[in-house]
């Protein structure tokens, strides 16, 4: 049995590990915007060296009206203008990114303001300079908890007034911090500091996760008839979902469970050849009485069911004390490891499966060995 209580722990408590870290990164990835599509410029288009999509310049002010107006699968578009500099409040400093977004843009993410307020399309307008904090900023900016809302800092040397700030979001799935960020207008990014009327990213919102696909194919059409592209040309564009990301880690993720249940799961075996081993020496022990018993009247299927219940019966009670220990075990994981962990119903239940077949697998031949005693032979054994 106790070959068997090992063997289920450890597959539940590995599930639980693979299961939980499929669970956390789904999560996520998810809280960057469940249904975000990301344009980027294609860094294939020209000829010779290949260039980064930072350097790439095709998407326009034309292409986020074209996508505002002609799509009908989505819900809300931002352009995204992104620079790295120096943040700066009184004597303290801090190395950030500013990032030049439209309102939607918090829509997309899932992002809701935490005090203050957001800033408007009026302010896209007029290229205001306003901006928003991310938690990590305001922590080194304003270190003895006071509001920021409402002060004015630089970056680099354009100053900004603080309307609001945003909620903390934490690391994404990449391991970045995705609460070391500034937002300001997308125009007052492109005007004041980085001079460039070409976007790095466009971020754009599906209606549903069930209309992804459609938007997907919507914005590639739209792009290219906004980038005026023959039939035989290829996109200067790519565009991709989180759903790509989260099959993408997903699949690695199965992997590494099954690879865990797999190691696991020779505990099982070697827990089943236990069981086999000691019905085995238990017919040979119990030898007079199953001849005593055959003597009177016991079939031979009588004594096959009795050392095939036994064995099930231990293979099964093992299966529930193993069960309750890896889930002991997962719970104990997730408190002293901080690993997110998840045990499903699905692996209780085919765990007691497993148990209930390795007790027939294993207990069917020392039970057929018994049910074939000769009666006569066994009464006379020592």
């Amino acid at each position: 049995m106790l070959g068997i209580i090992i063997g289920v722990a450890a597959v539940i408590a590995m599930t639980a590990i693979g299961q939980g870290s499929k669970q956390s990164i789904q999560q996520q990835i998810s809280s960057m915007g469940s249904n975000m599509i990301t344009i980027r410029p294609n860094s294939n288009v020209t000829a010779g060296a290949r260039l980064d999509f930072n350097n790439v310049q095709t998407l326009t002010e034309d292409d986020v009206k074209a996508l505002e107006k002609q799509a009908t699968n989505i819900s809300a578009v931002s352009p995204a203008v992104s620079t790295r500099g120096q943040s700066i409040n009184g004597s303290l400093n801090w190395p950030t990114s500013l990032q030049g977004v439209s309102p939607g843009y918090l829509d997309i993410r899932q992002w809701p303001v935490q005090e203050g307020i957001a800033f408007t399309d009026a302010d896209v307008t007029a290229a205001a300079k306003v901006c928003l904090l991310g938690q990590t900023v305001i922590a080194n900016l304003f270190p003895g908890g006071e509001s920021p809302v409402g002060k004015i800092i630089r970056f680099n040397r354009i100053p900004l007034k603080v309307i609001g700030t945003l909620k903390g979001k934490g690391e994404n799935a990449f391991g970045q911090d995705q609460d070391d960020i500034i937002m300001a207008p997308y125009t007052t990014v492109q005007k004041r500091i980085t001079a460039n009327v070409y976007f790095q990213n466009i971020y754009v919102s599906a209606t549903s996760e069930n209309t992804t696909d459609a938007a997907t194919e919507e914005v590639s059409e739209i792009l290219r008839g906004t980038h005026r592209l023959k039939a035989t040309d290829t996109d200067d564009f790519t565009v991709r979902t989180q759903a790509e990301l989260i099959n993408t880690f997903s699949s690695t993720s199965q992997l590494l469970t099954v690879l865990l249940t797999a190691i696991a799961a020779i505990s099982l075996v070697v827990g089943g050849i236990g069981i086999m081993n000691i019905m085995y020496v238990s017919v040979t022990e119990r030898t007079k009485e199953i001849g005593l018993r055959m003597s009177i009247g016991a079939r031979g299927m009588d004594i096959l069911l009795q050392f095939l219940v036994e064995a099930i019966l231990i293979s099964v009670t093992g299966g529930i004390i193993g069960v309750a220990l890896g889930m002991l075990a997962a719970k104990l994981i997730t408190v002293f490891l901080s690993w997110p962990t998840l045990v499903s119903e699905s692996s209780i239940l085919i765990s007691f499966l497993v148990c209930a077949v390795t007790g027939v697998f294993f207990g069917y031949y020392p039970a057929q060995k018994a049910s074939r005693l000769d009666p006569i032979e066994a009464l006379r054994y020592e």
